[in-house]
């Protein structure tokens, strides 16, 4: 029988190009997103099933996996894809916007890595493959709240591992650098706070540099491929850089020291 992959966050970007590739590769795929309706590319292919789901509502994540597995049977590989990115001045950013990035980047993966553990111990195996980024180990301006939940979600990982392994139940992570698709558009909310203007100078410098780096990364394809990767090698390794520069970026941050690397950062993007 095919295997069966669950992917949220499916309809464009990262997502849906590995909902795309595990099709390729014979799976079938549960393509997940808030409206299923807009993505009749992926509807339309065979043995893909896409359904509405949105992180941050609990009864929606435990209806679309009943259906997966009423569908195909079983559930064999979870990627936990979902997720935008809140940037700007730490100062302009209200708490409420702070908590809505930690439920979806944080709480909804976590949501659905607790919902599907249950059908994963019963049948003593599975795989959770968490979509980080290379910003949950490097930090750069103007990202701080997307970076404290991306380092929450390698904490998070990295210690889940320890207690799933007794189930035969492995836990990765990929680590993505800059991809080319839609979501330095899409995806990202600019905190604005009015009256508050002694950062512009700052942002307007800082963030051209951020959305070059976006235009010019890796095709979503490369970090599906890392993505199929950890969900097909049988390890048991917890890491993988996928595309933008991820390998070199994270190799520099681990060779040099924590004053060398951020004066790396500093002459790269504070233009």
């Amino acid at each position: 029988m095919s295997k069966t992959v669950f992917i949220t966050g499916a309809s464009t970007g990262i997502g849906r190009a590995t909902a795309q590739l595990f099709h390729q590769q014979g799976w079938n795929v549960v393509a997940t997103m808030r409206s299923p309706e807009t993505s009749l590319e992926l509807a339309n292919l065979p043995n893909v099933l896409c359904l509405r789901l949105d992180v941050t509502q609990i009864d929606t994540i435990h209806a679309a996996i009943d259906r997966a597995i009423s569908r195909f049977g079983a559930i064999d590989v979870v990627v936990n894809n979902a997720g935008y990115a809140l940037i700007g001045a730490f100062e302009a950013c209200e708490m409420a916007d702070i908590r809505g990035q930690f439920e979806t980047n944080v709480f909804g993966l976590m949501e659905v890595s607790r919902a599907i553990l249950p059908h994963f111990r019963l049948r003593q195996q599975g795989t959770i493959v968490n979509v980080a980024s290379i910003g949950g180990r490097v930090a750069f301006p103007i990202y701080s709240p997307y970076h404290a939940t991306k380092w929450a979600v390698e904490g998070f990982s990295e210690s889940l591992q320890y207690e799933l392994r007794q189930f035969n139940i492995k836990v990765k992570i990929i680590e993505p650098g800059a991809i080319k698709t839609d979501f330095y558009s899409r995806s990202i909310t600019v905190a604005k706070q009015a009256g508050l203007t002694v950062y512009d100078d700052y942002i307007q410098r800082t963030l051209p540099q951020m959305d070059r780096a976006g235009a010019e990364g890796s095709p979503p394809e490369v970090t599906a491929q890392g993505i199929y990767l950890a969900a097909t090698d049988g390890s048991w390794k917890l890491r993988y850089p996928a595309g933008g520069n991820a390998g070199l970026l994270l190799g520099l941050r681990k060779l040099f020291p924590d004053a060398w690397f951020t004066n790396l950062i500093r002459r790269t993007i504070e233009r």
